[in-house]
């Protein structure tokens, strides 16, 4: 999973298809398999990642996870998507949490609302009426990003509101230009006086998600403690190397948030053991 194992940046972009039918073995595979055989093998102990800040430029390579990167030839944010295709399991709760944390301790910070329920959106105070420009209007290019971006009641922290409209731009976006980039694009174009770009991702695997895949330096996984959460795990993996194959050779794992966790249900335990013994460091 360490970024070092990308391959070149110069990697030509390929349209991701059947990026979700199982297709390929690879390592996403042995994480379902070791799940599968090992429910009650101990646990490998860590600290967790850190959330460290890019400062690679957009032509360059992304923070590695050893901290290797090519000198910046201008500062940029560190771009997170916050994915997991199963639904319910926090992904909204953890976008809104961990940027009100990065504003509260100095960092400027814009969270990207890309679920068509528009719960992020809600959750910062923005309700659907208030609602101009959206991310939809950004992605089929009605609106540019900077226009459609508003400000929250936390300090420092500015959000770009999802809208119902989102249900159908799988729909509208197929026939677009440049269909899987069309979310970076966006952002290298406006996004430069934040310090982290969060993208709340919706419970799927589609052409949103993907976008958001494209866009980004890594992806941030919450995983509910519960035996059923394992089960999507290898796929989304499998996705996050395919697109890293073909679309984004810098993409990282940042790391594995437990979700739900309850000390009293043993199965929580399991769920805590088994994920740290594949991810190890990488499980917050």
């Amino acid at each position: 999973m360490s970024a070092t194992e990308n391959p070149p940046s110069n990697t030509p972009e390929k349209p991701l298809e059947n990026a979700v039918d199982g297709s390929t073995a690879g390592p996403a595979d042995q994480v379902e398999a070791r799940f599968d055989s090992e429910m009650n093998s101990p646990a490998r102990p860590g600290p967790g990642p850190r959330l460290d800040k890019g400062n690679n430029s957009y032509s360059g390579n992304a923070l590695r996870d050893d901290g290797a990167a090519a000198r910046p030839a201008e500062r940029r944010p560190r771009l997170l998507a916050i994915a997991n295709q199963k639904g319910g399991v926090g992904k909204t709760t953890t976008a809104i949490n961990l940027a009100t944390a990065l504003a509260a301790v100095g960092e400027k910070v814009l969270v990207v609302d890309l679920d068509p329920q528009g719960n992020a959106s809600t959750g910062l105070g923005l309700s659907a009426a208030a609602r101009r420009g959206t991310i939809y209007d950004v992605l089929i290019g009605e609106t540019k990003l900077a226009r459609a971006i508003v400000g929250t009641l936390v300090p420092g922290l500015d959000l770009l509101p999802a809208s119902v409209d989102l249900a159908g731009a799988e729909l509208d976006l197929i026939d677009l230009d440049r269909r899987e980039y069309r979310l970076r694009d966006a952002l290298r174009g406006a996004a430069g006086g934040y310090d982290y770009v969060l993208v709340d991702c919706p419970p799927s695997l589609g052409l949103l998600t993907v976008n958001a895949l494209v866009a980004v330096d890594a992806v941030l996984v919450p995983l509910q403690c519960e035996f059923f959460a394992l089960e999507g795990l290898g796929q989304l993996v499998r996705t996050v190397e395919r697109v890293r194959d073909r679309l984004n050779p810098d993409l990282a794992i940042q790391g594995i948030v437990l979700t739900m966790f309850d000390r009293r249900n043993n199965l929580s335990d399991l769920v805590a053991a088994h994920v740290r013994g594949y991810f190890g460091e990488k499980v917050y």
